[in-house]
């Protein structure tokens, strides 16, 4: 089993630093998956309600014979349009969520999106404040918040979220928001921390490192997500490339490759703004 290091979260919690991601995985799949994480030492699971595979995800946990403490299970709120964000809908929403992963409390709760243009996301975030108080949800943190959004949510309610999830890979390197995060003790989670398959590992350089090692590409951008203190989640069904993810360990970029992927960095998403992403 693959030795995955922790960090320790504003709040005091514990949170493995390479997690597995069910993204794009369909609940009939995700259990098969997540069970496959589970055994190759993934201990970090990471699902969201819009992902409809947090029952599958559920099942993969209960099936496993890894004690629950063991486990850091994160989802998220999907505060579409479709529904008022009140303190109750917030509440109903958690506990659906709890409901279909068959757990009595989740280890993570994010907000998704912080979709500023319906300015509800402070309400949101109040009542996560009561959900980590109850320790149902053991932190709680939020998700595609830029800066002015984290300012806001600390401004006004009192609470620093203990983790925001960004789009974050060595094209994205989202320099700005990872300063602000270590300014006020926000964990850094990369989502599409392999840049989604779109080219980003065939790039000159990533393989040029990844020979250079003797490891793959996608080992090589894990291990620069590691080495600048990131949380990553990468995702995917295939049982060799699930047990690749997590062996990272046993090896170090030297500075000069670290300044060589960081160089990459073009400020180019593969997903939304979150300025103006509201989708339903």
């Amino acid at each position: 089993m693959s030795k995955v290091p922790s960090i320790t979260l504003n709040n005091g919690v514990s949170m493995p630093q390479l997690g597995f991601g069910v993204w794009q995985v369909p609940d009939d799949e995700a259990a098969k998956a997540v069970g496959t994480a589970l055994e190759a030492g993934y201990r970090s699971i990471d699902t969201a309600a819009i992902y409809e595979n947090e029952k599958g995800t559920g099942k993969a946990i209960a099936a496993s014979d890894v004690p629950r403490e063991e486990l850091f299970v994160t989802t998220k709120l999907w505060n579409s349009a479709s529904e008022t964000w009140t303190r109750d809908a917030v509440l109903r929403a958690f506990d659906a969520s709890l409901a279909k992963l068959g757990l009595d409390y989740v280890d993570l709760y994010l907000i998704h999106w912080p979709r500023p243009m319906r300015d509800d996301y402070i309400t949101i975030w109040k009542t996560f404040g009561e959900l980590n108080e109850s320790g149902r949800a053991k932190a709680v943190g939020v998700s595609n918040f830029k800066p002015a959004h984290l300012r806001r949510v600390i401004d006004e309610v009192g609470v620093v979220p203990a983790v925001n999830q960004i789009e974050l890979h060595p094209q994205l390197a989202q320099a700005e928001s990872r300063a602000f995060h270590a300014e006020h003790g926000i964990a850094t989670e990369a989502w599409s921390p392999l840049g989604q398959g779109k080219g980003l590992l065939e790039v000159p350089t990533v393989v040029a490192i990844a020979q250079k090692y003797g490891r793959t590409q996608a080992q090589v951008v894990l291990r620069w997500h590691l080495q600048l203190g990131n949380v990553v989640i990468p995702k995917s069904v295939t049982p060799s490339r699930i047990a690749e993810n997590i062996d990272v360990s046993g090896f170090e970029l030297d500075d000069e490759d670290m300044k060589a992927l960081a160089a990459l960095d073009e400020g180019r998403r593969l997903g939304p703004d979150p300025d103006t992403f509201d989708w339903n």
